[in-house]
């Protein structure tokens, strides 16, 4: 099902036929924005303060959903939780998984952590990979190509502007990149919430230290923590969690250690474009510098 939406350019009068995508972060709404521009409508499902592991699907995701001709998802199962019972709500068939209406980002680009044993007491663990790749611009950038690709074949009259607009983004990221690793040269190390930075952190060469959650998904033991201010202490550092991660374990350690915390947003704001997006990765990157 295909809804076309007919927008006049007052500027020429020309009419062409708008898509319909449904993001399911902040972020994917501004690579498909970004890709798309005024050839696509985007609404998103999962607001930026939330966890997008742990959603709920909601009537309002299927209605969004049985009109969309684009599911434009992260993928690597960290919708898993809600988007397969959503879509299988909005009974819209040409965005089942497999279908050219269904776009996972995360299946375009190489994955950390890959081929972990799905194992409960091994935490809240991914096989197909750590899915949190909305912190690294360059694995973005290539997802954003292929979002181009698959978009043309839906749209044949826009795939140089698709693909124009992906260059474009791509462009923007490696003039940004050098920036990034100078700030963060040097730097003697983070820790992390949970593995949600763990591509930006390897793409800027940042040693993570230690994790607050003892397994992913699994909250901090007071045994835990004792650990890993033990190991870490006379260190230097920074403790970095995300706007919607519980902020009290993380504070424990920061004041044990006597490290900085900062509490940092992943996605940008609903509606917000690659420029807001680069805020996102500058936040990120202004944190971890205050490990020097």
């Amino acid at each position: 099902m295909l809804r076309l939406i007919f927008l006049s350019l007052l500027a020429t009068g020309v009419l062409y036929a708008q898509f319909n995508v449904v993001a399911t972060t902040t972020t994917m709404q501004m690579l498909a924005t970004t890709v798309g521009g005024d050839r696509v409508q985007v609404t998103v499902l999962a607001p930026p303060d939330r966890d997008a592991h742990f959603l709920q699907a909601r009537p309002s995701m299927m209605r969004d959903l049985r009109s969309a001709d684009l599911v434009a998802a992260v993928g690597a199962e960290l919708e898993v939780g809600w988007l397969p019972a959503a879509i299988r709500g909005a009974a819209n068939p040409q965005i089942n998984p497999g279908n050219p209406g269904y776009f996972e980002a995360a299946a375009q680009v190489d994955l950390i952590d890959v081929g972990q044993a799905a194992d409960r007491s091994l935490g809240d663990v991914h096989p197909a990979g750590n899915p949190h790749i909305n912190l690294d611009p360059v694995r973005l950038a290539q997802a954003a190509m292929a979002l181009a690709s698959r978009l043309g074949a839906l749209d044949p009259a826009g795939r140089e502007e698709y693909r124009a607009n992906a260059l474009a983004f791509d462009k923007a990221v490696q003039q940004r990149l050098p920036g990034w690793e100078q700030k963060t040269r040097g730097v003697s190390g983070v820790v992390l919430y949970h593995k949600d930075a763990n591509y930006l952190t390897g793409r800027l060469g940042v040693p993570v230290l230690g994790y607050v959650e003892p397994l992913p998904g699994i909250p901090p033991t007071a045994a835990h923590l004792s650990d890993l201010t033990s190991r870490l202490s006379g260190q230097k550092g920074a403790v970095l969690h995300a706007i919607y991660q519980p902020a009290q374990s993380s504070k424990f350690v920061g004041k044990q250690l006597g490290w900085p915390v900062r509490a940092l947003p992943t996605d940008p704001p609903i509606g917000g474009d690659q420029e807001a997006y680069f805020k996102v990765i500058d936040a990120w990157v202004e944190a971890m510098a205050l490990a020097k």
